[in-house]
């Protein structure tokens, strides 16, 4: 029985607002305080961070898990110019400051992303080893959590690893930066996969139900009505025809392929934005373009596996990669020869 089903969705937001804020030593937001640092006192840990009292002043040593400006910037910028896939994410550009160097306004699903993936590869270098692993580690273990296909093998290796990474982290971190997230594994056992018992699609639909409210002095009544419209409509589009509706419409990235050629790598979807600027790839960059086509193209997939068992006890995987092109274009024109 599955006693409390705790939101995995706000935990994640939490531990990623503790990270972010954190690292960035954001204002009001960052665990590491000066309360914090009597909190070391009083467990007589981490010498290096206690409180140095000068005069009327009280000082806070520089933690090796804060960025400095520098490096705040370099992550800042980071952030600013990252390009994603459609809808992989919302603008997260929108939510960084760069001359102040601070992120602000992010979003649930803005911490789920960044956690587990942009926020890893932004800290990459710039952190200490014995800072930047484990919220790498802490980064993987919420990607499993909501992974698609989980097994009992799979959570029990996730339960395992857990405390280890807490712990890390707090050899590192302050003592208030930590949640509660042991429990999550077990949990997964019990109720399956997080991502049908997270908040998100409740979330998004109380976000529609605020959008139907016009009278902020009847929210109730303005729900109730304008539920019915929407009702109405949905009712209504399917039989409509000769005119856009939501079940007609075209989809938000409606591009289809302009060119005839049967190989599917060959064909083009999407438009171009602005004017085209050409680029002259060295030798070492083309051979590599060559390499990233062929390994996507499936047609090429039994060449690969060809060219591998014949040099795979004879060479590493590196002269594999230099040699296979110049073994496909001999192998393609003795076909062609027949």
């Amino acid at each position: 029985m599955l006693r409390h089903n705790l939101d995995v969705m706000h935990i994640e937001r939490n531990v990623s607002d503790n990270i972010l804020s954190t690292v960035m030593n954001m204002v009001g937001k960052t665990k590491d305080t000066l309360k914090s640092r009597y909190d070391l006192m009083d467990l007589g840990i981490r010498q290096r961070l206690h409180p140095i009292v000068d005069g009327n002043n009280i000082l806070l040593p520089t933690a090796c898990y804060a960025l400095s400006a520098e490096e705040k910037l370099k992550v800042c910028n980071f952030l600013a110019n990252l390009k994603v896939p459609d809808a992989f994410s919302s603008n997260i550009s929108r939510c960084v400051n760069v001359q102040e160097k601070k992120i602000h306004g992010l979003k649930c699903h803005d911490h789920h992303v960044l956690l587990q993936d942009i926020f890893l590869v932004a800290i990459r270098g710039l952190l200490p080893k014995k800072v930047c692993d484990p919220i790498i580690a802490l980064g993987k273990f919420f990607k499993n959590i909501y992974s698609k296909c989980l097994t009992i093998e799979d959570l029990d290796i996730l339960e395992a690893k857990i405390p280890v990474i807490l712990t890390k982290l707090q050899l590192v971190f302050p003592p208030a930066f930590f949640d509660v997230m042991v429990h999550l594994p077990n949990e997964a056992k019990l109720g399956g996969p997080a991502q049908y018992r997270n908040m998100y699609p409740i979330e998004r639909y109380l976000r529609t139900l605020k959008s139907y409210v016009r009278n902020k002095n009847r929210p109730e009544g303005s729900i109730a009505e304008g539920y019915l419209a929407e009702e109405s409509l949905t009712f209504c589009s399917r039989y409509m025809k000769n005119i856009s509706t939501k079940f007609n419409k075209p989809t938000r990235n409606d591009d289809v392929s302009v060119s005839n050629d049967e190989m599917y790598i060959f064909k083009k979807s999407g438009q171009t934005k602005g004017a085209s600027d050409g680029i002259r790839l060295s030798h070492d960059e083309f051979k590599q373009a060559c390499m990233y086509v062929l390994q996507n193209y499936e047609e090429v997939s039994h060449f690969m596996e060809e060219y591998t068992s014949k040099i795979e006890s004879q060479s590493s995987m590196r002269a594999h990669k230099n040699g296979f092109l110049d073994w496909f274009r001999a192998r393609v024109g003795a076909c062609l020869l027949k």
